[in-house]
This record gives structure tokens, C-alpha cells and sequence, in this order.
């Protein structure tokens, strides 16, 4: 019984994508990490055991890139770097043959100030015959299937220290893209065909954030916009761009994409500020004006703050705007961001407004991941976070079913899970890829290594694996 309810609540949601993105097949992945960002493909008969030697369809070489192959039709798509060109790249889907090649415009070169990302971190999305990409260097770019150039949309320059990592969605004939960053946050929507703005939403809470948007259709029909930022989860009217609920009191810089099941949401949120500890009162800005202002000027330099700990983190993390002091909105984000809690939550969806208390199902607050995305699979949600650590959980009441290290497959991961055929596939940074047997006491099956880092989602479609690599993208499948 528990299968056949696996089974139509997957044909449910397959069918419920498709209404969404369009022309894309349930068995198409034509976005991160697959049909609204779910993870989750029907397939079967997938290999448990593969690499570089074994199970291999085709390998081809790849340039460098963070972000994840989306699969349509009989094509590929990719996005990379090669020096200090940004490209998109298509590939046959059966041979793994690069079609063509098409290299955007790069007016700037953002500086990012950690290495786990780079300048290409967004996955494209497809429609099945055209391409979206984005680069945080340009903005967006839409190319044919045959490689011509479709419209482009310049965007930026970004404020975002850390970089980009949200991709692209459609819905229909919408392409919507977050762009969040420390100042001028804003959620855009344009029309597929022409480039043409639709509307342009200002997030003016958001700061830097990486989560890809995910879509909603309410009970009344009603389609929605899901993002999650920084302090907060809001829901969009897909037609409008205005925001019709939020949740409060999330951190800052959130990374992980939410979950959409039924009506109801799954997100997960970790940030070090928000640790216990660490959430001391900020007072008021005129009270900390009256007490550190020494000149008078309104507003703080980093001479003036008395505190180590915000000092130390005044340029990197407080003076959002780069003007050198910290002014009364740079203060009012300090003040919210102690307030932020860390935890994966679950949510009952339709409301309206503020559903922070209204809404709230349950938290669970340990061993939270600070990149991988949550998973949902088969009735039961997983959690995979740096080291290792993986967890499984009952989606009524948050309760842990199993949590253990996955032996063999320690280290970094900024890939996400995903899953199919019964099975769930984790990616590492070092290249390891274990293979989990689903379920509330899930079991390793084996670990795989991929001879190559990656920090890029696989994807799965019709019986076939699509991961890449630093250096090459494998397209495997079960021999027999």
C-alpha cells in the first residue's frame, strides 16, 4: 500500500510540474535538481555500483562549472567557464557530442572572497527546446536549440561578496530569477520568448542568499513564487510579483532551496550567527548612536564600535553598502539577523500575510546542512549535512528516524540529494558518491568515486545518470 501511494504521489507531482514549466516532461530534469527543484525522478533499473571505468554510457570533457546539467528532449545543458569566457554549452543526449558552444558577454569580473564558489554556480533551465542561462558577470541570456541567440538581459553589478547560487526557473512561459544580494535584492520575471519584463518585485529584507525559487499552486488554483532569503520565506503571485505571505525569523545568508509538498513546505536554514550563543540583543540604532557616535555624523565608523566581534566582521559581513560606515539599515539587519533561529521546518501553506505562528508544523534544530537542499522522498525527508551526516525524519512530526555518518563518504558536500528507483544518490566535494537504500532506516549501499571533485547536482532521467564532475560530465546507466 505505502508503494502505490508513493507512486501516484509522484505521478501527482509530475503532472503538477509539468503545469508549471511548461512543455518539459515528467521524465525531463530541465532545471536544478529537476522538476521544481524537487530531486526526485520515477526512473528504475539505475545502477548502484559506477565511475569512471564502470557503468559508463559516455564521458565527455567539460570546462570548469558549479552548476548542474538539466536534461530535455534529446539535449543537454550546461553552463561553465573556460578562462574568462562564460559559456553555455549543449550536448547530444545520447552520444554526449557537444552541439555548440555560445559565449555570453563579461562587462566585469565580480571578486568573490571565498573559493567554494565561482562564476558560474547557476544551473540553466530548459523548456525542452530553448535555454536560460544566467551568469553573475552579465545577467541573463536565452539561446535556440541551434545555438542562435534568442534576447539578453544585462543585470548587475551584483553586491554579493560570496557570489551567486540561485538558478533560473520556469513556469509556463515566465522565467523567473532571485537576485539577492546585500543591497537592491529583487525577484524578476520575464516573458520566455521575448525578454520582456513582466515585473520586477524589490526584496528589501534579502541580503546575499542562494536558494533557488520553487512554484505552488494553492488550493484555489492560485500559482505561487517561493523563495527563501534572508529572514525570511515569502510566497509571490506568479502573475503580479507581490508577495502574498512570509514566514519570519529565519538567519541570514540562506543557502538550501525548500521542498514543496501538496501544501506543504520543507526548508532548512543554518547560519553561524544564529547558533546559541551568538544571539545577543543589538540595541536600537539611536542608543547605540548616543553611546559610540563620537563625532556626531549619525552613523558608526569601525573606530567608533567599541565591540571586537563587530569589528572584526564590519567589512566582510555589517557595511552592506561599502560606504565605510554602518548607518541605520546596515544596524536594523544586525539586530534581525541575532533574531534569526536556525532549523529545518515544516509549514502548512495557504495562508495569508504572516504565517510565522499561523502556519508553523514543527523545527528541528541539529545537524543542519549549510548547502545541500532537503530532500523528499517516498514519504520520508532526509537532511545531508557537511561530514557526512545524513538524517531521516517523519514528515508529520519532525522526528528523527535514523541519523549516522555515511561511512566511506566523509567530507564537504554542496551537491544536493536526490532520488530515484529506491535509491538516494549524495554527491561529495572529494567525488565520492554513495548510493543510500531509501527509507526511515536507510542503509548504505555502496560509495562510488567519481575520480574528480564536483559540487554539482546529478541529474536522472529516462533509466540514465547525469553527473558532473570538475572535468567531465558521465552519462551512466545499468549494463547488463
Amino acid at each position: 500500500m505505502a508503494a502505490i501511494g508513493s507512486r501516484v504521489n509522484f505521478v501527482f507531482h509530475a503532472a503538477l510540474s509539468v503545469l508549471a514549466v511548461g512543455i518539459c516532461l515528467p521524465a525531463d530534469w530541465p532545471q536544478f535538481r529537476g522538476q521544481n527543484a524537487a530531486g526526485v525522478s520515477g526512473d528504475t533499473n539505475l545502477p548502484v555500483e559506477f565511475g569512471p571505468e564502470k557503468n559508463v554510457v559516455w564521458k565527455t570533457a567539460v570546462p570548469p562549472g558549479n552548476s548542474s546539467p538539466s536534461v530535455a528532449g534529446d539535449r543537454i545543458f550546461l553552463t561553465a567557464h573556460e578562462g574568462e569566457k562564460l559559456l553555455t554549452i549543449s550536448l547530444d543526449r545520447a552520444t554526449g557530442r557537444i552541439l555548440w558552444r555560445r559565449e555570453a558577454p563579461r562587462p566585469r569580473k565580480q571578486v568573490i572572497e571565498r573559493p567554494a564558489n565561482g562564476p558560474v554556480s547557476a544551473t540553466p533551465a530548459t523548456d525542452g527546446t530553448n535555454v536560460y542561462s544566467f551568469f553573475q558577470d552579465f545577467g541573463l541570456i536565452a539561446y535556440g536549440s541551434d545555438g542562435n541567440e534568442l534576447w539578453r538581459i544585462p543585470l548587475g553589478p551584483f553586491n554579493n561578496p560570496f557570489g551567486h547560487g540561485a538558478s533560473p526557473i520556469l513556469a509556463g512561459d515566465t522565467l523567473l530569477m532571485v537576485c539577492d544580494q546585500d543591497t537592491g535584492s529583487f525577484l524578476l520575471a520575464v516573458d520566455k520568448k521575448s525578454g520582456g519584463t513582466l515585473w520586477r518585485t524589490g526584496r528589501p529584507h534579502a541580503q546575499r542568499g542562494y536558494a533557488t525559487p520553487v512554484l505552488y499552486r494553492t488550493r484555489d488554483g492560485v500559482e505561487q513564487v517561493i523563495v527563501a532569503g534572508t529572514f525570511r520565506v515569502s510566497g509571490y503571485d506568479l502573475k503580479t510579483g507581490k508577495e502574498t505571505w512570509w514566514v519570519r525569523r529565519l538567519p541570514w545568508q540562506v543557502k538550501p532551496t525548500p521542498v514543496v509538498d501538496n501544501h506543504t513546505l520543507y526548508f532548512t536554514t543554518s547560519s553561524a550567527e544564529s547558533e546559541p550563543g551568538q544571539q545577543e540583543i543589538v540595541p536600537p540604532f539611536a542608543e547605540a548612536l548616543a553611546r559610540m557616535d563620537g563625532n556626531k555624523d549619525g552613523k558608526l565608523s569601525k573606530d567608533e564600535i567599541p565591540d571586537t566581534r563587530i569589528r572584526n566582521r564590519f567589512e566582510e559581513y555589517l557595511d552592506l553598502d561599502n560606504s565605510g560606515f554602518l548607518e541605520e539599515r546596515d544596524w536594523a539587519q544586525l539586530q534581525e539577523r541575532r533574531q534569526g533561529e536556525n532549523g529545518l521546518r515544516a509549514f502548512q501553506l495557504g495562508g495569508v500575510g504572516d504565517i510565522t505562528d499561523s502556519g508553523f508544523m514543527w523545527k528541528y534544530s541539529k545537524s543542519l546542512p549549510n548547502v545541500p537542499s532537503p530532500l523528499l522522498y517516498r514519504g520520508v525527508l532526509y537532511l545531508l549535512k557537511e561530514g557526512g551526516i545524513f538524517t531521516s525524519f517523519d514528515l508529520a512530526t519532525g522526528e528523527v528516524f535514523k541519523q549516522a555518518r555515511i561511512a566511506g563518504a566523509l567530507g564537504d558536500y554542496f551537491a544536493s540529494p536526490v532520488g530515484a528507483d529506491g535509491n538516494i544518490y549524495l554527491t561529495g566535494e572529494n567525488g565520492k558518491a554513495a548510493v543510500l537504500q531509501a527509507g526511515a532506516q536507510w542503509e548504505v549501499r555502496r560509495v562510488n568515486d567519481l575520480g574528480d571533485g564536483s559540487k554539482s547536482t546529478p541529474a536522472i532521467v529516462d533509466g540514465k545518470m547525469y553527473f558532473r564532475t570538475y572535468s567531465t560530465l558521465y552519462c551512466f546507466a545499468k549494463k547488463d
